[in-house]
């Protein structure tokens, strides 16, 4: 069970009252939320603060980030990560041969006739653009002023393409020669993307796609990759014509953590002295016969050790109860608007969900002078749709309750609390990477981690 508490604040006494509401007569003070978690494991469970560390203390990232650099530059095939035997080749959804998907639709754009001979607004043309981009070498995909953003430098690179009119009328302002690209979804700074799908649409009938290609292709050689470009039908939406999407996380596995991680054995409790001989976490140790107890430096109170490992098969369990569900994930969601923090607007439907220990391949370019992969946690989640950085707080939860030893229903019970706070923080958007979208009813068999 979760319990609520709130926290009021004297700004004169500048002490805290523990209460269930604010006090009336209080003038000036300030309301902190606290979530409490009252089932048997909240001893070992992690702070806010705990799990941004665990997350991101001497955690080699920097090997994600290169292991994604020789996907997005096409050296390396995603599931390079499980060895060669899988995906099977039949799979053509994981090989991402979108090639050949992007053929068969011009196919049946032409074919269909649709737009042929039509004047004014239905002369326009619709092109689909699947890019793929390096996370790390970009300030996001939304283009913001003074950023480098994955949309402004595609806005900029196919500026030419847009037809006389809308040139005009930059020219007019004073602005820039840019497109109008509508994109699937939008990814955080950080996120890498392989078959990201975006779109633009101008009157011209000239353009051929090789030419988008080479637009884009050089505008960041090495980090920004056309997969494929193609002339869709006007009615395409990349985002609102999509029926799911795939998104993959890489967790990298201190070389502390291999002993337990798959047992779910806290083997890295044993050098808990020599790890938090200082303050830390705002936690002081203090011996008592023989046993670690943790102090509280705020509230004084005692718990005992916090794990430092978890098991990827209790994440893989974790993640298996959401699997087929229509659930509300407002809990999982950061920064979203007031209108979108209840109802039908956080329901989602997760396909897929499932976990699996990996290494990242042996390659000079991505493991440098170690004498094997890095071992790492993968997490495979295909949805309807997501939320705004629902993907990084489910992963992050989800470590944390496996860390703690919840139950089954840990993550959905999370789902029916009142406080964002919950949940914990989001996991560093460096292991996150939309894999692709798709367009087609989903297919069980196309997964990666089965």
């Amino acid at each position: 069970m979760l319990k609520f508490a709130r926290v009021t604040v004297n700004a004169a006494a500048k002490e805290p009252i523990w209460s269930y509401k604010v006090m009336e007569n209080q003038t000036d003070s300030s309301t902190y939320l606290h979530y409490n978690h009252t089932d048997s494991c909240k001893d070992s469970r992690w702070t806010a603060r705990e799990c941004y560390e665990f997350m991101y203390d001497k955690r080699p990232w920097q090997k994600v980030h290169n292991f994604y650099l020789n996907l997005v530059n096409g050296r390396l095939p995603i599931h390079s990560l499980f060895g060669t035997e899988r995906p099977s080749s039949k799979d053509t959804s994981v090989q991402f041969d979108a090639k050949s998907l992007e053929a068969c639709e011009e196919v049946v754009e032409l074919a269909d006739g649709k737009n042929k001979n039509k004047k004014g607004r239905w002369a326009r043309a619709t092109y689909k653009i699947v890019l793929s981009y390096h996370g790390d070498s970009f300030d996001g995909w939304q283009k913001q002023p003074g950023l480098n953003a994955v949309q402004s430098v595609v806005e900029r690179s196919i500026g030419s393409f847009i037809d006389e009119f809308k040139a005009q009328k930059l020219k007019d302002k004073s602005l820039p020669l840019e497109a109008c690209v509508a994109v699937a979804g939008r990814t955080d700074k950080g996120v890498t993307a392989l078959n990201q799908v975006c779109s633009f649409f101008t009157w011209r009938n000239d353009i051929k796609t090789q030419d988008v290609e080479d637009a884009i292709n050089s505008a960041s050689p090495g980090k920004l990759r056309v997969v494929s470009a193609s002339k869709v039908s006007r009615d395409f939406h990349p985002n609102f014509s999509a029926k799911w999407r795939r998104y993959f996380y890489i967790f990298p596995i201190i070389d502390l953590e291999n002993e337990g991680i798959g047992s779910g054995k806290n083997d890295e409790n044993s050098n808990f002295k020599e790890q938090h001989s200082e303050l830390k976490n705002g936690c002081l140790n203090v011996e008592e016969k023989d046993e670690y107890l943790v102090v509280d430096a705020e509230t004084g109170v005692e718990c005992r050790n916090k794990p430092r490992s978890f098991s990827v098969k209790r994440v893989n369990e974790l993640l298996l109860q959401l699997q087929g569900k229509s659930l509300s994930y407002r809990m999982f969601a950061r920064d979203t608007k007031a209108s979108r923090s209840m109802g039908p607007p956080t329901e989602c439907f997760i396909y897929h969900a499932r976990a699996t220990e990996a290494r990242l391949p042996l390659i000079e370019e991505v493991c440098g002078n170690d004498n094997r992969g890095q071992k790492v946690m993968c997490v495979e989640l295909i949805g309807n749709r997501f939320l705004r950085r629902m993907v990084r707080v489910l992963v992050a939860t989800t470590i944390r309750e496996a860390a703690a030893g919840a139950d089954d229903e840990a993550l959905l019970n999370l789902m029916e609390a009142t406080c964002r706070r919950a949940t914990a923080p989001p996991a560093p958007p460096d292991g996150l990477c939309l894999l692709d979208v798709g367009y087609e009813e989903f297919n069980p068999e196309n997964t990666l981690i089965r």
